[in-house]
């Protein structure tokens, strides 16, 4: 995967275009989800039900279980095996109609026929407006990767209002060593640990919980989970 290391980033005037049409032509399946890694499925699962757990058992997660926000949905992978066995209701945002009509239609019946499925947003989520106070919590996997820093901040924000007293905005991503790693493939940028934690603060987030993803193979990104709440 084609890769160039910078302390800046200073995306394309085509950075959502190139990345929808990226994405176009993946297979709506867990492994085109993972690009290609179908295998980290289970421990990605795993780790992340943990994380979620945690936060419900050390009392940082206050509002409730009822209501989630799945961003950057895909297919609906995390959606079904991770938040609707979590929370009461799951509403999924997701900009590939291919992706939402698979989620909808195949992935999420039986969820839906147990009434676990709340709206489905074909929308990409530098346009997501979340509404107010509905989540307990937002959770953003392998999706922030694809915001410009602005837009990534202005989501945030917007996030803040969407959230019920004692939500959080959960995120889990790819981290670098330092500064950015832009791939001009799928139109994506993997930023350092302190620029996303700079990014959070800008936006008028702490830090209430941070986890490292475990059980993923060597020569893989790091990945970190945060729990983020209004300051």
């Amino acid at each position: 995967m084609p890769d160039s290391r910078k302390p800046q980033f200073r995306p394309t005037t085509t950075w959502y275009e190139d990345a929808d049409k990226y994405w176009k032509s993946v297979k709506s399946n867990n492994d085109g989800m993972l690009g290609g890694l179908e295998y980290v499925h289970e421990p990605d699962i795993r780790d992340s039900t943990a994380f979620l757990s945690k936060l419900v058992s050390q009392g940082k997660l206050t509002s409730g279980t009822s209501y989630a926000c799945d961003c950057g949905a895909g297919i609906g992978r995390v959606s079904k095996h991770f938040l609707t066995a979590q929370f009461d209701k799951v509403d999924l945002v997701e900009q590939n109609s291919v992706f939402l009509k698979e989620a909808e239609e195949t992935n999420l019946q039986e969820a839906q026929a147990q009434g676990k499925i709340g709206e489905f947003f074909p929308l990409g989520l530098q346009m997501f407006e979340p509404a107010q106070a509905r989540y307990d919590v937002i959770w953003c996997q392998w999706v922030l990767s694809h915001l410009t820093d602005e837009d990534l901040e202005a989501f945030l924000v917007r996030c803040k209002s969407g959230l019920k007293d004692g939500g959080l905005i959960c995120v889990k991503e790819n981290v670098a060593r330092i500064g950015y790693i832009v791939d001009d493939v799928d139109s994506s940028v993997t930023r350092a640990t302190g620029i996303y934690e700079g990014v959070f603060k800008k936006a008028g987030l702490k830090v209430m919980a941070k986890q490292a993803q475990t059980g993923f193979p060597l020569g893989l990104f790091r990945v970190n989970m945060w729990a983020l709440t209004p300051i």
